[in-house]
């Protein structure tokens, strides 16, 4: 029997109905609200690429239950910035040119958020940990650490 569900996603509340409490948020996310940035790639929360953040920390979608995040607040990178305002993240990964294939690269952007949300001015050492269970194989891990470095600057 379906159940209807009420999300914060982004800012705005946003109501499903889902069959199964025990479904990935980032299948209501893609499937149920239409959303394009968390991408499905492992399916086992080791790559990233379906990180959002809930309640400011990351957490890989494809393994948490939708029923789990019900009340909380859930950021997708389509609520991080704008065009015309960019997280400082973004803004740095526009200038350094980090993107390849792009496939990854919304846990990519996530993770490097919270870190710098949580910690404007990270080491080296700092960053790596942040990256370190992330999967790319475009080989564009050099860039992004620049990404993080620059906005770390301008903060």
């Amino acid at each position: 029997m379906a159940q209807q569900l009420t999300l914060q996603v982004d800012g705005r509340k946003r109501t499903i109905e889902i069959d199964d409490p025990a479904m990935p948020l980032l299948y209501a996310l893609r499937d149920e609200l239409g959303l394009i940035n968390p991408r499905f790639g492992c399916g086992l929360g080791q790559c990233g690429a379906c990180t959002v953040h809930v309640d400011g920390r990351s957490v890989r979608s494809c393994i948490t239950p939708v029923r789990s995040v019900e009340g909380k607040n859930i950021t997708t990178l389509a609520g991080v910035g704008t065009p015309e305002k960019p997280h400082p993240i973004q803004k740095a990964w526009i200038e350094e040119q980090v993107n390849q294939c792009a496939y990854c690269i919304n846990g990519w952007l996530m993770t490097a958020v919270e870190l710098f949300d949580r910690t404007p001015h990270p080491t080296d050492a700092q960053i790596n940990a942040a990256f370190a269970p992330l999967i790319c194989r475009c080989g564009t891990h050099a860039a992004a650490v620049r990404a993080v470095k620059r906005a770390a600057q301008s903060a």
